[in-house]
């Protein structure tokens, strides 16, 4: 998975906060260099870009929303003309906005089945002519696609169980090229996000993992780094639940 240089190179998607200024991070602090995309938060995004150029990795941001096709193949196509290859292919975007089934709109449920699954399967097809054989797909779904204990969440557990079957799909018409295709589910995990729920809600997810406690953004990114690394070339098509016992 070597480039011509002898360094790789990564776009990750929603990388301006959470778990994937995580994934960036951990990713350039292992030589890798990174694209991350953004929507709204350009300011965080160029926050993500110092630190890790001030570390001496190398990395980019991009303004692309995951709903629009257009911007999305362009975020990747200004990734290979600054790196070349893209060996790498984090597709971590996501919306989970709650709201009751019978109030739903259908706008609701469409941009959400929109970034949360036309996205990654856009953003695959983009990068796919700038990949080299044995290079990584990792899509970030979620827990909840296993184990729902909140109402309101039809149109967001639904878009992470597609994006489960995707991977699936995508591993094997991929695998004759040796591409990797594998789908990590995070459970409770302390970000930006999940810091502003109520105690009440913080208190049930904590007890209803094994390990009593949310994860953090960092051991996502090193599942991400491990399956993105050599020693995973023979995982595909796993979907993989970094949830604390959350499912057990």
């Amino acid at each position: 998975m070597s480039s011509p240089s002898g360094r790789r190179a990564a776009l990750i998607t929603g990388g301006s906060r959470g778990i994937g200024a995580a994934i960036a991070t951990r990713l350039a602090a292992d030589g890798v260099r990174v694209a991350i995309t953004y929507n709204s938060s350009s300011a965080a995004a160029d926050d993500v870009v110092k630190s890790i150029t001030a570390a001496g990795g190398h990395a980019l941001a991009l303004c692309a929303d995951s709903a629009d096709p257009d911007q999305l193949r362009a975020a990747a196509e200004e990734t290979s003309r600054a790196y070349g290859k893209i060996h790498i292919l984090v597709n971590n975007a996501g919306i989970g906005e709650a709201a009751p089934f019978d109030e739903m709109s259908l706008e609701h449920f469409d941009r959400t089945m929109a970034v949360n699954v036309r996205g990654p399967f856009v953003a695959a097809q983009a990068v796919l002519p700038h990949m080299p054989e044995n290079g990584r797909i990792i899509n970030i779904g979620s827990v909840f696609a296993d184990r729902t204990p909140f109402g309101g969440m039809s149109a967001y557990v639904t878009s992470k169980a597609a994006l489960a079957g995707l991977t699936r799909a995508l591993a094997r018409d991929l695998g004759a090229r040796g591409i990797t295709v594998n789908n990590i589910q995070p459970g409770p995990i302390s970000t930006d996000l999940t810091s502003s729920s109520d105690t009440h809600t913080h208190d049930v997810m904590t007890a209803a993992t094994a390990l009593r406690r949310f994860g953090t953004p960092e051991e996502i990114a090193g599942l991400v780094a491990y399956l993105a690394g050599e020693e995973a070339a023979y995982i595909t098509g796993a979907t993989i639940n970094a949830d604390g016992g959350y499912t057990t």
